[in-house]
């Protein structure tokens, strides 16, 4: 048995992935932020999680053979997602970062990181107080 392979866990997971990537992005965007015809990419994955979350049907088939079709929800785990912003100009050489908004968006990314962690760091203390250990 798996305890840390929950549907909350690895949701969990997932958004600490994407907060990863999206720290990457960010990054990218603030190096380049004087690079003649760069354009700012920026990462989904709040939207289509809860997307994916709203679409959740309570009724679900139980599988007992490989060969059988799903029923229901799926439990799936959207992915994050990068897309390029290539339709605007900030600047006179078509750069579109604007490095005070970047820096924001990466406090605010590093602010939902740490959230993740705590929460984290709660369910696996749960965990081992609910096995019998110290907590």
């Amino acid at each position: 048995m798996n305890i840390l392979n929950d549907t909350s866990f690895n949701r969990l997971r997932s958004a600490i992935d994407a907060s990863n990537t999206r720290q990457n992005v960010i990054s990218n965007n603030i190096a380049n932020a004087d690079t003649p015809y760069f354009k700012r990419s920026e990462v989904s994955f709040e939207s289509l999680l809860q997307s994916e979350m709203n679409g959740v049907s309570s009724i679900k088939g139980r599988v007992t053979n490989s060969r059988h079709i799903s029923i229901g929800s799926t439990d799936s785990i959207p992915n994050a997602k990068i897309t390029s912003d290539k339709s605007t100009a900030m600047n006179n050489n078509k750069n579109n970062v604007d490095i005070d908004s970047e820096m924001v968006k990466l406090g605010e990314n590093q602010i939902r990181y740490n959230a993740y962690i705590e929460e984290v760091n709660h369910q696996i203390k749960m965990m081992r107080t609910a096995l019998g250990g110290n907590g």
